[in-house]
């Protein structure tokens, strides 16, 4: 063990770490997927919503699909590109956040109550950045090919850019367009 160089201890603590969160996240997804997740008990179910505390209402929220699904498949799909190693970085982009969330829910809804799991979930987050700057020779030129410091393709007189809340506005209606037209004719 002493001629281990401390870059494979390194590489092998990356390794462990990947393994690790994408198997919390397979777990959380699969949960929330196969009802083991943002359950209530009968009685709750029947209990006033003023008389549940916030954590167990919050459980009854985040319960209803199609958020509930959307949130499990999200998280088995990073928990699986974060283990795999040609996936690993895009797995862990996709889990910040979802860790993220997670964090904010806890200390939005534990309080508190809930300081090991913000502490837990802080720690994860460490560890997605520790992955990205471990394989930070493919996550940086990925990083500047994707912000580019290039002026934009096209520039436009000003005029056109005082129009762009018009442009906006536009743009958020026109789908309802066909509907009004329908209505108009019908």
């Amino acid at each position: 063990m002493k001629n281990i160089p401390k870059q494979h201890w390194y590489a092998y603590f990356m390794l462990a770490a990947r393994c690790w969160l994408g198997y919390i996240l397979i777990c959380y997804g699969w949960a929330k997927l196969t009802d083991g997740q943002f359950i209530l008990s009968e009685k709750e179910l029947n209990t006033p919503l003023k008389d549940l505390n916030l954590f167990r209402l919050s459980f009854y929220l985040a319960g209803h699909e199609p958020f509930k699904s959307f949130v499990g498949i999200s998280q088995l799909l990073a928990g699986a590109l974060l283990i795999y190693h040609r996936t690993c970085i895009i797995g862990a982009f996709m889990s910040i956040p979802i860790w993220l969330n997670i964090l904010v829910w806890d200390i939005a809804f534990l309080g508190s109550s809930g300081w090991a799991f913000t502490i837990r979930i802080s720690y994860y987050l460490v560890l997605t950045g520790l992955i990205l700057y471990h394989h930070r020779d493919r996550v940086f030129p990925m990083l500047f090919a994707a912000v580019p410091g290039k002026t934009p393709r096209f520039t436009y007189p000003f005029w056109a850019y005082m129009l762009l809340p018009v442009a906006g506005f536009i743009i958020e209606f026109a789908p309802g367009i066909p509907r009004m037209i329908g209505m108009l004719l019908g």
